[in-house]
């Protein structure tokens, strides 16, 4: 029988690598009889017989053989299935609470924490495990009526009871949700005490952003812009097709600005439209930080690629490539990078970031502040006035820059 099993493994490796690069055929069979040495092991000597089903052994194993790969790929398990919606993808964030939920064989789990937010503030960290919500235990629920639970409107509270896997005993904490911004533009406008530099914060790459920047760049020029700053800090990306057109008001038309390299495939270049309505060739800082992902490490490494902006900011996060969801039956699926994104120059941000021109340490407080400043309604009167006082190192820096 335990022969047969690795027989079956090989077999199964062959029928699927015919596009793999080639490795020694006798590479592929001691591999897999480490494997299911180590899994008949596990099952035969582990005493914790609920955790030694064959499911739930290779189900981790695969989520642990995905995620080695990149921070992007990931085995869906089959009981992530009420966090994806109708095209596949997960959609297990709850920004107003500022964390992400997760579900594996033993329940529903919090997964990440934002910085800042409400759940980071009460102290909550990755992998603390959710015992109830709203005194209703976790276990009697379906995970839709736990998604359900965990929406509100903002300034509504929601009371979850807790186990940090860090720290022995239960934790009983009141949560109240924040203002979430649904625009991507949530701010445009000449600076008070620069009157010719003009400041864009852009918090997504929305659907059509680009109509709203544009919109916005008239305004602004109209009333004598003469220098731009895009802030593209805790940006986490969006519409690629917006960020191209986002990008063609900057540079010539039917310029390569963004190219993606897939195995096996031609590299496929993206152009800004062919049209440009106004030529803008005023100097361009863009601010960035360690949340600036996908389309904004895109957009600011080709604005510098191109010779359009200076950087300004942290080094970016490093998202830079492209994922498909594959189906794998029994409810499974994989989450599998399979192409880079790369920038004119062939630099691509894919796991190492954008390395700004001018760098800024940010402290936490200077971050802090700057989401603050992206809901100034949701602020007490003591946050705003604090916030009044802060002065921005980034634009800080933009305006020095401009005035070389």
């Amino acid at each position: 029988m335990f022969i047969s099993r690795i027989s079956l493994a090989c077999l199964l490796l062959t029928s699927f690598s015919a596009n793999v690069r080639a490795e020694p055929d006798e590479a592929a069979y001691p591999a897999l009889k480490r494997f299911v040495e180590v899994l008949e092991t596990a099952r035969e000597r582990h005493p914790d017989l609920d955790k030694i089903a064959y499911d739930r052994l290779i189900n981790q194993a695969l989520d642990g053989m995905l995620s080695s790969l990149d921070p992007h790929s990931s085995f869906i398990h089959p009981e992530m299935q009420p966090f994806m919606d109708d095209s596949g993808n997960l959609n297990n964030e709850v920004p107003s609470l500022g964390l992400s939920l997760g579900k594996d064989s033993e329940g529903i789990f919090i997964s990440a924490i934002e910085k800042h937010g409400p759940a980071d503030k009460a102290g909550i960290i990755a992998g603390t495990e959710i015992i109830s919500v709203n005194s209703v235990p976790q276990d009697t629920l379906e995970s839709t009526e736990v998604v359900n639970l965990f929406a509100g409107p903002a300034g509504s509270q929601i009371t979850l009871t807790l186990r940090n896997p860090e720290r022995p005993g239960e934790l009983e904490v009141t949560l109240t949700r924040r203002f979430v911004e649904g625009r991507s533009l949530i701010k445009a406008v000449l600076l008070e005490k620069h009157p010719e530099t003009g400041y864009l914060r852009l918090a997504t790459f929305g659907a059509n952003c680009a109509r709203e920047i544009e919109a916005a760049l008239d305004d602004l020029e109209d009333k004598g812009m003469k220098h731009l700053i895009l802030d593209l800090r805790e940006n986490g990306g969006g519409d690629l097709h917006e960020t191209v057109s986002i990008l063609g008001l900057f540079v010539p038309p039917s310029t390569k600005v963004v190219s993606v390299r897939a195995r096996d495939e031609p590299e496929e270049f993206l152009e800004t439209p062919d049209r440009q309505r106004r030529k803008r060739d005023y100097p361009i800082v863009v601010l960035i930080d360690r949340n600036s992902a996908s389309a904004s490490e895109l957009s600011a490494g080709s604005l510098s690629d191109l010779k359009r902006a200076t950087i300004i900011g942290e080094k970016s996060y490093g998202k830079g490539s492209v994922q498909n969801i594959v189906p794998m039956g029994g409810g499974t699926a994989l989450r599998l990078t399979i192409a880079t994104y790369h920038t004119p120059s062939g630099n691509t941000p894919h796991l190492k970031g954008i390395t700004p021109d001018v760098k800024i340490d940010f402290s936490e407080k200077d971050r802090e502040f700057f989401l603050q400043a992206g809901r100034p309604s949701s602020l007490t009167e003591a946050e705003t006035k604090s916030l009044a006082a802060w002065e921005d190192p980034a634009i800080a820096a933009a305006i020095a820059e401009f005035a070389k």
